[in-house]
């Protein structure tokens, strides 16, 4: 039986990194999309191999160059001839003061953010359409709900837009493809745990009281989300935003 093929964009490290194993666990072949730390990718890749009885790819790209994308995306089918998942997940911030901020600070984070999911899912779906079949995931946040932070509003208008562009696809790819997004609140990443050691250790238990779960989310766990999303066990969701952030309380 043939392996189904997932693309994880800003897959070499972090939550991407986390998607990637947990797809490569349950039998997936993966493609690790990377722009900068190449040498983290090709680690990735030979971990996958060596511990699952799948495929790994890499392919370097900047999401927010539409020609890289198709480019990408047209690699990966000569290669596996086909898409079966797609998870939007590249993603930068620019955690500044409101003053601070310009033109072009929007414009990287929007770019990558958003224009970036845009760029990849139209080409992707392209395939997914002829096919009849396919998911896409857009990683969101809970910043673009109801989280109010001038110091990250590139990064929280950047996910409001992802919410928008998760039920335009939807609508737009109906029925063939089933189009929904996650949105976590805060996770432990390698950033979020070097800005709790920078604070000596207060940040995270800080933050956690604000949460119902009294903690923060493992990678592990919104991968699994990320998942059971793109599984046959959620075939009747599509155009919904997830929120998994262990009950944030806005305080």
């Amino acid at each position: 039986m043939e392996r189904k093929v997932v693309l994880v964009t800003g897959s070499s490290r972090g939550l991407g990194r986390s998607c990637i194993i947990e797809f490569a666990k349950r039998g997936y072949d993966v493609v690790i999309n990377y722009l900068h730390s190449e040498k983290m990718a090709e680690s990735l890749k030979e971990e996958v191999e060596k511990n699952f009885d799948v495929k790994a790819m890499v392919v370097k790209a900047d999401v927010s160059n539409e020609q890289q994308v198709q480019d990408m995306v047209e690699k990966i089918i000569k290669i596996f001839g086909h898409i079966d998942v797609l998870v939007n997940n590249a993603a930068i911030e620019n955690n500044s003061e409101f003053a601070e901020k310009n033109k072009e600070s929007f414009e990287k984070v929007l770019g990558t953010n958003l224009i970036g999911s845009f760029l990849v899912s139209k080409y992707v779906s392209k395939f997914m359409l002829k096919c009849q079949s396919g998911r896409i995931v857009n990683i969101s946040s809970n910043n673009s709900i109801d989280k109010y932070d001038s110091s990250t509003v590139e990064y929280d208008v950047s996910k409001a837009g992802i919410n928008i562009l998760t039920k335009v696809m939807a609508k737009e790819f109906a029925p063939f493809i089933n189009v929904n997004a996650v949105a976590p609140g805060w996770i432990l990443t390698e950033t979020n745990q070097s800005i709790d050691r920078e604070l000596d250790g207060t940040f995270i238990k800080s933050e956690s009281e604000k949460i119902l779960l009294k903690r923060f989310a493992t990678m592990e766990e919104i991968a699994k989300i990320v998942f059971f999303l793109a599984s046959e066990e959620a075939s009747y969701l599509n155009g919904e935003i997830i929120v998994a952030d262990g009950g944030s309380q806005n305080v």
